[in-house]
């Protein structure tokens, strides 16, 4: 046990002392103690159902032997914090959802941990408390929502954001809208396409750190909560068999994890999060990591918003193992990683069937040869920025346009409303990234608003922010260095032209050395100054996002 004095001797009289207090029994105490850190809340609708799960993983854990002790987890949601101050406090939480799960678990001397998480920041900021405290440790999430249908399609959180700028581009009526409104989100879980939450959902599967089917099980089915109880009684084997977070989390899985990523055509926050992990874990996962590994990993899935499949669909089709079990044909993933099944990888996915070859391409017929995320660098980022590269239409992989440069996303999104955006324009958000936000926020309004007019073809944005995974088109984010830490994004000027390059994993400001150093002379770096408690930390002490916006201590 972590702390093997707590149920026996004089000197731990007083915490047992404080166990009765609880109610805990002798005999309860002579059990191992397993932490379930649960993010239930009643404003995130991901979360709505975790205290069902949290419920059957505390009956796993009991039937198991354990004595289950649940402490909670903060959660923000992406989508309701979107577009205003609160999305500057959505990547944020990923590091206080770590330090306040180290500090309960250590504090506490639990023997195990049961993590249960859902959106966004809760599964990476979990996943560094795992790693962090290292103790035997399992995750089971609250599972995706179903996909909404309106005019008999499938359709999801994506959608309803490009209603919004469908609406002010005249293309649909407020009747049409409020019927995206009513419909484009059915039931709890986690937004329906491959989104963050779900990407990193899929992850745990991956990375060994959860059981099959908890990246695809659909939040309403009866098999997330079999799931759970199965996670309670496997977390249980995992402290008997003392296999830990580290053993499972290794150079390799992080690998397996970046190419997983690159078949499913995942997130671009991806990016952020699985090398702030691998940091915690002792691994370096740099960008330029993530482009070798794309290079040689064909895309398999097209889930909104890259295409109009939907996690139910993935699910149906053999789910995570699915995909895996593809690209072990061609060796791509290492298959002799071990897992919190206590099995590898390899035995994991052994009779793993791809039962919809239209929802996940056979190896050898994929949607491209190359992943779905590209790192590009250039003068505007030497040290990288990210770009879904399988959302974005053909049309877009190269393209050269004018700059119309805004200093925030408010600035922005009036711009595109107001149809100053054109056909071949470069939008430039700046002083948006993980210092200068602070927070990096979320740009899927801007992305929404131009995919919903139409110009998702013919326009492309960049920025020091970043993107939810509901972001379809050449947006490009995580540019790196950012503008209030010099970047030469905080030069850029109307009327520059831009070049994009993504098969070439390119992108340049068009403009002389000369001008570049001339500008940096007669241009000042913009410093918000109204920025107060947590932010202000936070902006002190972040790293860039190539670096996954870590916190420097």
């Amino acid at each position: 046990m972590v702390f093997d004095t707590k149920v026996s001797g004089a000197p731990c009289a007083p915490q047992r002392s404080l166990l009765h207090a609880l109610g805990l029994t002798k005999e309860e105490m002579e059990r191992p103690l397993v932490g379930i850190v649960s993010s239930y809340n009643e404003i995130v609708p991901g979360h709505m159902n975790l205290d069902k799960i949290v419920e059957a993983v505390k009956l796993g854990v009991a039937m198991a032997g354990g004595t289950p002790i649940v402490f909670p987890a903060i959660a923000v949601c992406d989508g309701i914090a979107m577009g205003h101050k609160g999305m500057k406090y959505s990547l944020v939480t990923r590091d206080l959802i770590a330090d306040s799960t180290e500090a309960m678990a250590l504090a506490h001397a639990f023997d195990a941990l049961v993590m249960v998480p859902n959106c966004d920041k809760n599964v990476p900021g979990l996943l560094m408390a795992a790693a962090r405290v290292n103790i035997p440790t399992i995750f089971v999430s609250g599972g995706p929502m179903l996909a909404g249908h309106v005019d008999g399609k499938r359709t999801s959180l994506s959608s309803m954001f490009e209603a919004v700028g469908a609406y002010k581009a005249g293309k649909i009526d407020e009747d049409k809208l409020s019927d995206y409104e009513l419909n484009a989100c059915p039931t709890c879980g986690s937004c329906s396409g491959m989104y963050t939450a779900n990407s990193h959902n899929c992850l745990t599967e991956v990375l060994g750190m959860g059981l099959r089917g908890n990246g695809t099980i659909p939040a309403v089915y009866s098999r997330r909560i079999e799931l759970a109880k199965h996670a309670g009684m496997q977390v249980m084997e995992l402290y008997r068999k003392n296999i830990r977070p580290r053993d499972i989390m290794t150079e390799k899985a992080f690998q397996n994890a970046l190419t997983a990523d690159m078949a499913l055509g995942c997130s671009t926050n991806s990016m952020l999060h699985l090398p702030a992990i691998a940091h915690e874990c002792g691994v370096e996962i740099n960008l330029d990591i993530a482009n070798q590994i794309s290079a040689k990993t064909p895309n398999l899935c097209h889930l909104a918003p890259a295409g109009h499949t939907y996690m139910e669909q993935l699910d149906e089709a053999g789910g995570v193992y699915a995909v895996l079990k593809e690209l072990s044909k061609k060796g791509l993933i290492h298959t002799d990683v071990m897992t919190v099944t206590g099995k590898t990888l390899g035995e994991n996915i052994a009779d793993a069937v791809n039962r919809d070859p239209e929802v996940i391409r056979p190896i050898d017929n994929p949607y491209s040869e190359t992943g779905g995320i590209a790192v590009l660098r250039g003068n505007l980022a030497p040290d990288g920025c990210v770009v879904k590269r399988s959302a974005v239409a053909p049309e877009m992989l190269v393209h050269e346009g004018t700059a119309k440069v805004f200093d925030s996303e408010e600035d922005a999104i009036a711009a595109i409303y107001a149809g100053k955006i054109v056909s071949g324009d470069v939008v430039v958000i700046r002083y948006e990234g993980p210092a200068g936000g602070p927070g990096m926020r979320e740009m899927l309004n801007p992305t929404s608003a131009i995919a919903g007019m139409g110009l998702d073809k013919e326009v492309a944005l960049i920025t020091d922010g970043r993107f939810s995974g509901a972001t379809r088109g050449a947006a490009i984010g995580h540019v790196s260095p950012e503008a209030v830490r010099g970047g030469l994004i905080a030069y850029v000027k109307d009327g520059d032209r831009i070049s994009i390059d993504i098969p070439n994993y390119r992108i340049e400001l068009l403009i002389s050395d000369e001008e570049i150093a001339k500008r940096k002379e007669t241009m000042e770096i913009k410093v918000k100054t109204d920025v107060t408690g947590y932010l202000a930390r936070y902006a002190k002490m972040v790293s860039s996002a190539d670096k996954g916006a870590i916190i420097n201590y």
